[in-house]
């Protein structure tokens, strides 16, 4: 795979400050800071439970803090304070998501699917959405399941058809959600190889995965998280031949050596 280099004086995508949530009064995020520089790939691996999702919602306010600041390509939003809708539509335009499920419309073809999110948020004629619906389509290589409804597609072909809809927004920078965790390792292949060609393209992406090939071998950044937190980051080679802290080293001897 040639992927494509980063830009070593690459601005700022993402900046999380001290981010905290709890619900109830489990203390799900404690302090959480991370920042991501325009083209970087930061894969996030953990223990169930460390709180890898909900701060990945929290990137684009899918679920709101209870404190902290968020900042996407550079539209910020301190959640100790109102904000406008206004202000998280700004923020949220620069981000796409893909999700565990595909939540993908079942009464709707592929190509609506695709389309329709383009006409609603981007106010694209038909036309125009359903070009660049096909467009995507043949970059995900299901350029042959446009009239199909998903219900017709393997669970490996509705995730390529999941991330083609937020490709079609136009995103600057993509959050994946442990895109592979509801499918069989075979199909997740297909999923993993459009992941691994955005990477290539030099797409900003913040991945919670348990591929842990993936982690090591496509990111840029490895960001381990335990308990709330993150216990360690850094180069993802460096992280896995010699992990830093007792929690991590605990965690990969569970997941590598089984």
């Amino acid at each position: 795979m040639n992927v494509a280099p980063r830009r070593e004086n690459a601005g700022t995508a993402i900046h999380c400050d001290r981010v905290d949530k709890s619900f109830g009064a489990h203390k799900v995020l404690d302090q959480v800071s991370l920042s991501v520089r325009e083209g970087e790939v930061v894969a996030m691996i953990g223990p169930s439970g460390a709180g890898k999702s909900t701060f990945l919602r929290c990137i684009n306010l899918l679920e709101r803090p209870d404190s902290g600041t968020i900042t996407v390509e550079g539209h910020t939003i301190d959640v100790g304070s109102d904000f406008s809708k206004k202000d998280l539509a700004a923020l949220r335009r620069s981000v796409g998501m893909v999700f565990q499920s595909f939540n993908l419309f079942p009464h709707l073809t592929v190509l609506r699917n695709v389309a329709l999110p383009q006409m609603r948020v981007l106010l694209r004629s038909k036309g125009e959405a359903e070009e660049r619906a096909m467009a995507l389509l043949e970059r995900v290589g299901l350029q042959d399941k446009a009239g199909q409804y998903p219900a017709r597609c393997s669970g490996g072909q509705q995730q390529r058809v999941a991330i083609a809809r937020a490709l079609a927004l136009d995103p600057n920078v993509m959050l994946f959600d442990e895109p592979t965790s509801a499918l069989d390792p075979e199909v997740g292949l297909e999923v993993l190889a459009v992941m691994r060609e955005l990477a290539g393209e030099g797409m900003t992406m913040v991945v919670v995965t348990h591929e842990m090939q993936f982690a090591r071998d496509v990111s840029d950044t490895l960001v381990v998280m335990a308990d709330g937190g993150i216990i360690e980051q850094g180069d993802p080679q460096a992280v896995f031949t010699d992990p830093q802290h007792e929690r991590t080293r605990r965690f990969l001897r569970a997941v590598v050596d089984r």
